[in-house]
């Protein structure tokens, strides 16, 4: 392996740590209000999914890089993601009062809503890591596609743990 490889190797593997934490973490934030049941469910529905969008955009991203409007949409989802995130983990809450009160259980959500958010934030985060793993790979497909498996498995190592963790410290969403 050259330089150039070499660093184009680092870029990559760079971009992955990155782009595939802030995937991680929001599967892990919708699976985080789940039974462990769905909760595993969710994270490997994620997963997939994650691999699944990042080969299809991989496909297409020359034909993507030429509509910057699908960034804009694709940031929308994501702010919109986050405030139901807020929402559904009833995150601000926390800030209101200091009174103690009498906490009614939460109705646990719907799967079919938790696998929604999570593909929906797969497609616009996917998005995001395969314009720069495609960006920085510079036409060299081996090292493209070693960016999007490294991605997906940096995904499928990390999901579990922030939704664990999540659970656990439901004030570390915000």
């Amino acid at each position: 392996m050259d330089t150039q490889h070499f660093l184009i190797f680092f870029q990559i593997v760079f971009i992955d740590i990155v782009m595939a934490a802030d995937n991680a973490i929001i599967i892990g934030m919708i699976a985080a209000s789940f039974a462990k049941a769905d909760r595993q469910r969710i994270i490997m529905l994620g997963v997939f999914a994650a691999f699944i969008f990042r080969v299809v955009f991989a496909l297409i991203t020359v034909q993507l890089l030429q509509f910057p409007i699908l960034k804009i949409i694709g940031g929308a989802l994501l702010i919109w993601i986050i405030l139901k995130l807020v929402q559904d983990l009833q995150l601000l809450d926390i800030f209101k009062t200091a009174k103690p009160k009498i906490v009614k259980p939460k109705k646990e959500p719907s799967f079919a809503r938790g696998v929604y958010a999570v593909l929906i934030a797969d497609v616009t985060l996917s998005f995001d890591n395969v314009l720069g793993v495609a960006a920085a790979a510079r036409g060299e497909t081996a090292l493209l596609v070693f960016g999007l498996l490294l991605s997906v498995f940096l995904i499928a190592t990390a999901a579990a743990f922030f939704a664990n963790y999540i659970k656990k410290h439901s004030w570390l969403g915000i």
